[in-house]
């Protein structure tokens, strides 16, 4: 139980765990970033771009007005052409701020989590349409959280815009007698000054989300010392069907090692506890060749079939218990024993009336 409620969870994720929340999308994201540089995004397009942009509506303005005093709208057809343009003056207008805040959002989200693709998004999941699921997202810590830093943005955001327009309501009855281009002025003015005091405090916001996202998904992915063990269990295999693998390879291997025997010139022998069958073909082999070696039972089993097959025996302890140590199947003897390995060759060859 003390696993389940999370008590216990002591051990910190291991790779393949942050990986399969990566790929279920569970990260450490904050919202508040996205929010915070499409602001300010948007915030600074306005100081760029904003004077091309007040002209472009008074032309957007000016042209409408001129269409419906001059009485070119008549007919439907007329109509529709009418707001077609428009649409796409309005659209030719807003379409570099919608660019330049969609990049924004979706860079923000980069930079936090990296590119991430989730298919899964697009399967429907009718789970989600279950209200007892639906109420329990409402009523978790996770939500509760989201309120508080819901309330404590509105709170920073308003406390802002009530110090800044504080000051300035004194002013708006000299604007009385102002002209509209006077009035725009001074309406922007005090916007932009106040959205860059609110983009500010977002920003600083955002960091303090991104610090505890980050805290709140690492506890999120901690670890019982029983998950990292079946963990590791589950990439390094059952050790009982590892074991069985590996003894069906062994098994393998000494039936083609044995196999080798019969072919053998000659097996040398400790004589009971050690035995190295070697072969050689002046065709093919440039030293003698050890085809099997083993200890103990194998070492019998390598006499044995030797002894099926004519294979000599030769007993020499030294030279046994020395190409045992130095070299393994398939290998050729080494130059140091070229000498000791041809006397006994010569032995077998001449016990079988070779040269």
């Amino acid at each position: 139980m003390a696993a389940e409620n999370g008590t216990d969870r002591t051990e910190q994720p291991t790779s393949k765990k942050r990986s399969d929340a990566r790929k279920k999308g569970q990260v450490a994201q904050s919202r508040e970033v996205p929010s915070a540089l499409i602001l300010a995004t948007a915030l600074g397009m306005f100081y760029l771009g904003g004077g091309a942009m007040y002209q472009r509506l008074t032309l957007l303005v000016q042209g409408s007005l001129t269409r419906i005093g001059s009485g070119l709208i008549h007919d439907p057809a007329s109509f529709t052409h009418y707001l077609v343009w428009i649409f796409q003056q309005t659209l030719f207008v807003l379409m570099p701020f919608m660019l330049a805040m969609l990049v924004a959002g979706v860079a923000a989200n980069v930079a936090q989590v990296g590119f991430m693709v989730r298919e899964d998004f697009l399967t429907p999941n009718f789970t989600k349409l279950n209200p007892v699921t639906g109420v329990k997202r409402l009523i978790s810590l996770k939500a509760l959280i989201e309120l508080v830093k819901g309330v404590l943005k509105l709170l920073v955001v308003g406390g802002i815009a009530y110090l800044m327009l504080r000051d300035e309501v004194g002013r708006i009855p000299a604007l009385v007698g102002a002209d509209a281009h006077e009035i725009l002025r001074y309406v922007s003015g005090v916007s932009f000054e106040l959205i860059f005091f609110v983009c500010l405090a977002l920003a600083v916001l955002a960091l303090l989300d991104v610090g505890f996202q980050r805290w709140q998904h690492e506890q999120e992915l901690m670890m019982t010392k029983q998950e990292v063990k079946d963990e590791a269990k589950q990439a390094e295999g059952d050790p009982k069907i590892k074991a069985r693998i590996r003894r069906l390879q062994m098994e393998m291997a000494q039936r083609r090692m044995m196999a080798m025997v019969p072919s053998a010139d000659v097996v040398i022998t400790n004589p009971t506890h050690l035995a190295l069958a070697l072969k050689f073909d002046a065709d093919i082999m440039a030293a003698p060749q050890v085809v099997a070696k083993g200890a103990d039972l194998i070492a019998a089993r390598i006499r044995e079939v030797a002894l099926e097959h004519g294979v000599p025996l030769v007993e020499n302890k030294p030279l046994a218990r020395t190409l045992f140590k130095l070299t393994d199947v398939g290998d050729t003897i080494p130059v140091e024993f070229y000498r000791a390995v041809a006397e006994v060759l010569a032995y077998v060859y001449r016990l079988r009336g070779r040269r």
